[in-house]
């Protein structure tokens, strides 16, 4: 069965320290730390071959986190997600049918990243685009991201929000624990958080037709969903989405499996959201790629609903 893999990473020695990946993530154990920055700068030989030893066909790659977000100056972000983008173009075209690309876009300004994605879509290639959470504390529901949005659902092509190593507000309760800040646990609240922002902010209501991928197994929402609409009933606002928030992640979103390797909780999110509204992923070089494929050999799942998540739901949000 095929199977495409759509939360892969790299990083480029020559872009802007400021998007180094470890520069800005709580201490981790050295020799992995070694590993994950070996995999990540490898743009093929190292990446073909974990993948052909694992069975995975296709990878979609991005510019790993904090990625161009970390910029603090329009000029440099616009430098390195045109480079990233113009690299990342040409390694999907030395591999057809192996690689496939998401854009790394500069939303430090939404008319240029509107335009680095219509460029990267039109001209590059790529499928989409990846986006780290916020742009030092600006999120995607601000109407000025608006012809972001717009681009988005002009193009047919989604976009994934993915965790930004860089912390917009320190969780308090994680004081004296900050480990706790990253993918264990922080980087969910944020993600999750800033999907519901798009929700309550009304973009799915101005722009109905695009779609968000979130990794993660959906960063804790598919779980959720009865929590969020009995409360969402109660609320009194001067200005609602138009629907229950579960309407919106079986419309709007969908999720990927990235890092979680549980069969139960992809049941869950499967019964909550929908086997059409999952797709496989990785989180390669940051997580085994043996482990996920062992992930999907074992899922007790009927054929139609895995080959939805091995591949036929990429296929059909990507174009693939």
């Amino acid at each position: 069965m095929r199977r495409i893999a759509l939360e892969e990473a790299f990083w480029l020695p020559d872009l802007g320290e400021e998007t180094h990946p470890f520069g800005h993530l709580t201490p981790r154990n050295r020799e992995w730390v070694d590993h994950v920055q070996s995999r990540l700068v490898d743009m093929s030989e190292q990446r073909l071959r974990d993948m052909d030893e694992n069975g995975i066909d296709v990878q979609v790659l991005s510019l790993t986190s904090p990625g161009v977000q970390a910029h603090t100056d329009l000029a440099g972000a616009v430098r390195d997600a045109r480079h990233s983008n113009e690299v990342l173009s040409r390694t999907v075209a030395a591999h057809p049918g192996r690689f496939a690309g998401f854009a790394a876009l500069p939303t430090q300004d939404p008319d240029a990243a509107a335009k680095e994605l219509e460029h990267s879509v039109t001209e590059l290639g790529l499928l989409g685009a990846l986006v780290n959470d916020h742009t030092y504390g600006q999120y995607l529901d601000d109407p000025a991201f608006d012809v972001l949005w717009d681009k988005l659902q002009e193009l047919g092509v989604p976009l994934y929000i993915h965790p930004n190593a860089l912390s917009a507000q320190p969780l308090h309760v994680l004081n004296g624990y900050e480990y706790l800040s990253g993918g264990s646990f922080g980087w969910s609240v944020a993600v999750g958080g800033h999907a519901l922002r798009l929700i309550y902010g009304r973009v799915f209501d101005r722009f109905p037709g695009v779609t968000v991928i979130l990794g993660h197994m959906g960063e804790f929402l598919p779980f959720q969903t009865s929590r969020l609409d009995s409360r969402h009933a109660n609320l009194t606002l001067s200005d609602p989405p138009e629907k229950f928030p579960s309407e919106y992640l079986r419309r709007n979103f969908m999720i990927t499996t990235s890092g979680v390797c549980s069969h139960s909780a992809l049941i869950a999110a499967a019964a909550a959201i929908g086997a059409d509204r999952i797709m496989f992923a990785i989180d390669y070089p940051y997580e085994e790629t043996r482990t996920a494929a062992e992930f999907l050999d074992t899922l007790p799942l009927p054929a139609p609903e895995l080959e939805q998540i091995c591949h036929r739901n990429a296929e059909r949000v990507l174009g693939i």
